[in-house]
């Protein structure tokens, strides 16, 4: 009834303690984007439902190919750094079972820099993740893909568990990646940036995390949050108006 679906690379330090969590699933499937750590392994001991595509077009494609695997009428879809609690397991399954939503939405409780982060606009994080497979689909985004579907969508109460950044070097090359990917994305969008831009939008970032949203109540790591969501805004805006000029000069 239940099928997991799982984009993976490289995530040998987390995937274990995910299929771990997601083991009592009818199925799992695993879309792997050309893993060169253990992860393949760590995954062969729980699924045969294993499929490598390096042809990596984004979040949302990479993960419409795992869906398009799926079997099942239900699909969960979770990240190779998230875990489902034995509690979030028990509403799952009950939920699937008695309700008429076609999706659902589920708080996830996040760790940065092995800390759990309770304020500073990540807690509660809801995320669509449960729904039924002949509903939905992912948007075809480069980063910060979302589940389209039609039908009543519901909420859960029970968290996802989500350890995102276990130190400084993974925050800081996530915002690399991240920032570069989504003035990407913004370009093809037709968005637009400045110097003024970016600089503006990296002082609201961290405002808006910090006071805002009350990043101050989750001590150090509040702040150091902060500061690095204010740097990967700056450093978007800024990617996006290099593109702008080197597109134009071409």
């Amino acid at each position: 009834m239940l099928s997991v679906i799982i984009i993976t690379k490289n995530a040998a330090k987390h995937i274990k303690n995910c299929l771990d969590s997601v083991a009592w699933a009818d199925e799992i499937i695993i879309v792997d984007s050309g893993s060169t750590d253990d992860t393949l392994n760590i995954c062969r001991s729980f699924t045969d439902k294993i499929f490598v595509n390096t042809d990596w077009q984004g979040f949302g494609l990479q993960k419409n190919r795992a869906l398009n695997k799926a079997t099942q009428e239900w699909i969960l879809s979770i990240d190779a750094d998230e875990q489902v609690t034995p509690a979030l397991k028990q509403e799952i399954k009950q939920i699937i079972n008695q309700s008429n939503c076609s999706a659902f939405l589920i708080p996830r409780r996040s760790h940065y820099c092995q800390r759990e982060i309770k304020h500073s606009g990540w807690y509660p994080d809801y995320v669509l993740r449960l729904f039924r497979r002949d509903v939905a689909k992912f948007s075809h985004d480069l980063v910060h893909e979302k589940v389209e579907t039609i039908g009543e969508i519901g909420t859960l109460n029970q968290a996802l568990l989500h350890y995102p950044f276990d130190s400084l070097e993974q925050v800081l090359d996530k915002i690399n990646h991240y920032s570069t990917a989504n003035a990407l994305q913004h370009y093809q969008n037709g968005k637009a940036s400045s110097l003024k831009t970016a600089i503006f939008h990296g002082i609201w970032a961290f405002l808006r995390t910090y006071i805002l949203q009350r990043g101050f109540l989750d001590g150090r790591e509040g702040f150091i949050l902060a500061i690095s969501n204010a740097e990967g805004t700056y450093y978007r805006y800024l990617k996006l108006m290099y593109l702008q000029q080197k597109y134009v000069q071409n």
